[in-house]
């Protein structure tokens, strides 16, 4: 068999599209035919026609399933595609129709102050656009970005995702740099303290995110790097919404997070930011698009300017 491009665009249909995801996804025939509400032989037909336009096993059977082997990932990467470009145009269409300018679909880390703020910037030079925003694990969200379900990721710009078979497929941007902050509440003994330095903060009680987090690393890192052992944290905790919390409540306790994290808790009352040397960098914040022959959107290039443009000015800012 030779692929023939002609019979994919004649022949395949979008349900030949839902077939190779309902197959990667279930695993057995079975399991895909009831998710598309097919029966098993009508299912093996579909499949074969697939197979047949592009001149190439996809799958492998077993009597355990089917798995996709190399070629099949990559059909159904693209298939996948297609499905979420489609939900995408069907946004559009609905929010057109209602007066919007477009739709924007974002995915993020939860605790971001440059985010809503780009947000709320964009809507102001476009104020018909919509933004749907998504929270979570970064690694999570960029394949939801690669499924066509979402049109970036703002996140850090990790070694481990440069470094990933995922990279080829993405376009990663830097918009910020960041750094690991120490906060206290505004009672603590140090608070008004300049030039502090590493070695200075080693037996005081911390709050600290867990070991497998960039700010953890980072933290540990600071001390290392003195010669000093790091202090286990009394608590820890991912969400420096619950570490600005903690210190609000017990004037003892210094906090480790992230200066992009630290944003929201600054610019309330209770919360100070101790200065410290040297800085500990942490791997920057960019967007993450997919790569593809033409430029991110033009709704996508205005929140990255957004983003760009508001991060700047709040480290701008002695907080």
């Amino acid at each position: 068999m030779t692929p023939n491009a002609d019979y994919l665009v004649r022949r395949l249909r979008l349900r030949h599209l839902e077939l190779l995801v309902a197959l990667a996804d279930a695993g057995t025939l079975r399991a895909a035919a009831t998710r598309l509400n097919l029966s098993q032989p009508a299912l093996s037909k579909m499949l074969g026609e697939i197979e047949t336009g592009f001149g190439a096993r996809l799958f492998e059977r077993s009597p355990q399933g089917v798995r996709a082997n190399a070629l099949g990932d990559a059909v159904v990467y693209r298939a996948r595609v297609m499905l979420g470009e489609l939900s995408r145009g069907k946004d559009e269409v609905d929010a057109l129709r209602t007066g919007a300018t477009g739709v924007l679909r974002v995915g993020t880390l939860s605790v971001t102050s440059a985010v809503p703020k780009a947000v709320v910037h964009l809507r102001r030079g476009l104020p018909a656009a919509r933004v749907q925003i998504l929270e979570g694990r970064v690694r999570e969200l960029i394949q939801r970005l690669l499924d066509g379900e979402l049109d970036c990721v703002f996140g850090a710009i990790t070694p481990e995702l440069l470094t990933s078979d995922l990279l080829p497929q993405l376009r990663p941007e830097v918009l910020l740099e960041d750094e690991l902050c120490v906060l206290c509440g505004a009672d603590h003994p140090l608070a008004r303290r300049r030039r502090l330095r590493w070695a200075d903060l080693r037996t005081t009680a911390w709050v600290a995110p867990p070991k497998d987090t960039l700010v953890r690393q980072a933290f540990m890192t600071a001390f290392l790097n003195e010669g000093l052992e790091p202090p286990e944290p009394a608590i820890e905790v991912l969400s420096s919404v619950s570490v600005g919390s903690l210190l609000r409540m017990d004037a003892a306790l210094l906090g480790a997070v992230r200066l992009e994290h630290a944003q929201d808790e600054l610019s309330r009352a209770g919360v100070r930011r101790l200065t410290l040397t040297p800085a500990i960098p942490l791997p920057s914040l960019g967007l993450y698009t997919r790569r593809a022959t033409e430029s991110p959107a033009p709704l996508v290039q205005a929140f990255a300017g957004a983003i760009r443009r508001v991060g700047t000015r709040a480290r701008g800012v002695d907080v």
